[in-house]
């Protein structure tokens, strides 16, 4: 059922198999196959995911290549909710451990906002990561190119940049490095640092494979129609390119568990076994919250997975089913 401030305190008092923080490609998945193990699902949503970024969905098995990825969230939306998941617009605040249940706090409403508390026996998150993107003054120019020709994920869009002019941005001498990588695509590589001073040692490094450096602010992204033509720099610097990647790391979404005790970390990422378990046995992570590739092909499996041994868990605390009418009393 989809939820909202009208109709949300008919679940206050439901107590869910699993809710899920996150209502993109990982979560979906999870949601859908929750609901067809007959399980009681909630999926939370804030919004504005990563998914809706990509606006091509290239390297996806039986989708078209243009397929935009807000039209494959919306579509698996129904589909979980029809299969019986229950959805929610809003912001998971806090997640409390209490026992047997975790007690969820969603913010829902951005004027007036409510803060309702579901409870559920296990919590699956997958509410990802969001991309740190150049800070110019008009930050609708950086929208109008970043997932069409100017990119966030090599992996995903590499081939996209196969021999063109390109710039890599980066915000520290670490994430410099993308360009070493990036050159199996495309040796025509401009580096970008948007202010930041870089060493001499790195300076001689990208001197060593042809690589400009241009270490002034990014004034505006160049081009029409979402296709970049080159970044103009305030010194008036103009770098010819037609596409991009910007590394300029992520901001993870899992303030919501760090009030929770056990869960073991590498820097950000949650660490999981092979069926996407964190160290919390009830606690679930899929996507880019856990170790792995950031891919919508990892985080669809990831909830497969998750909801799976869900299910494996839920089935053996169960009493089996019997068909009771072919059951003769004992004499």
């Amino acid at each position: 059922m989809k939820l909202s401030s009208k109709n949300l305190d008919t679940r206050l008092d439901t107590v869910y198999d699993a809710i899920v923080v996150g209502g993109g490609m990982g979560g979906l998945s999870a949601a859908i196959y929750l609901a067809r193990y007959g399980l009681k699902c909630l999926i939370v949503e804030k919004g504005k995911g990563r998914s809706v970024w990509m606006q091509d969905l290239r390297n996806y098995v039986g989708i078209d290549p243009d397929t935009p990825g807000s039209k494959i969230v919306n579509h698996a939306t129904k589909q979980a909710i029809d299969w019986g998941a229950d959805h929610l617009r809003g912001f998971v605040e806090e997640v409390t451990d209490e026992g047997e249940t975790f007690a969820v706090k969603v913010k829902v409403g951005k004027k007036d906002s409510t803060y309702p508390v579901f409870r559920s026996k296990y919590v699956i998150a997958a509410s990802g990561v969001i991309d740190v993107l150049p800070e110019l003054e008009n930050m609708q120019n950086v929208y109008d190119y970043a997932g069409y020709t100017l990119h966030v994920c090599m992996i995903c869009d590499g081939f996209d940049m196969w021999d063109q002019k390109a710039v890599a941005i980066a915000r520290t001498e670490g994430q410099i490095n993308v360009a070493f990588v990036m050159n199996w695509f495309t040796p025509y590589i401009s580096v970008l640092t948007n202010g930041l001073k870089v060493s001499d040692e790195m300076k001689r490094k990208l001197a060593d494979h042809g690589y400009p450096l241009y270490e002034q602010p990014i004034a505006e992204f160049l081009g029409e129609n979402h296709k970049m033509s080159g970044v103009k720099l305030d010194d008036g610097t103009i770098v010819e390119a037609t596409t991009g990647l910007i590394n300029m790391g992520s901001i993870y979404h899992n303030q919501y568990l760090k009030g929770i005790e056990g869960l073991e970390y590498d820097g950000e990422n949650l660490l999981t076994n092979d069926m996407c378990q964190t160290s919390h046995p009830r606690i679930f992570a899929l996507g880019d919250l856990k170790q792995g590739l950031n891919q919508v092909s990892v985080a669809v499996s990831d909830g497969t997975l998750a909801a799976t041994q869900i299910w494996r868990n839920t089935r053996r605390a169960a009493e089996p089913r019997k068909w009771e009418e072919n059951i003769k009393t004992a004499v």
